[in-house]
């Protein structure tokens, strides 16, 4: 298993920036790809970022292309999530999801969530 605990949210104004991270261990090293996702009030989580641990190729959202960027250290076990140019709409919990192979098998593991508000 890779328990994750994500970190960097919080109130900030239209247009402002907040960057999230999400520390992972355990099975970090069976770790495939990692995944932001988030969750607004009345609606289905939604896939926000994708990167794939060991090369790094990323994949957005049409919704945040252009304003958020996914980013890792190997080193520190980190993902991290810079979004920029906030939107009212980008309010949400935002989740780190982690996806392992481990002894052949396919895990999924969850953080807890950090909340992101953005005022209008």
């Amino acid at each position: 298993q890779v328990q994750l605990v994500e970190s960097g949210g919080g109130l900030v104004q239209s247009g402002g920036s907040l960057r999230l991270s999400c520390a992972a261990s355990g099975s970090v090293f069976s770790i495939v790809t990692m995944h932001w996702y988030r969750q607004a009030p009345g609606k289905e989580r939604e896939l926000v970022a994708t990167i794939y641990w060991g090369e790094g190729s990323t994949n957005y959202a049409d919704s945040v292309k252009g304003r958020f960027t996914i980013s890792r250290d190997n080193t520190k076990k980190t993902v991290y999530l810079q979004m920029n140019s906030l939107k009212p709409e980008d309010t949400a919990v935002y989740y780190c999801n982690a996806r392992a192979r481990i002894l052949s098998t396919p895990t999924s593991d969850w953080g807890q969530g950090t909340q992101v508000t953005v005022s209008s």
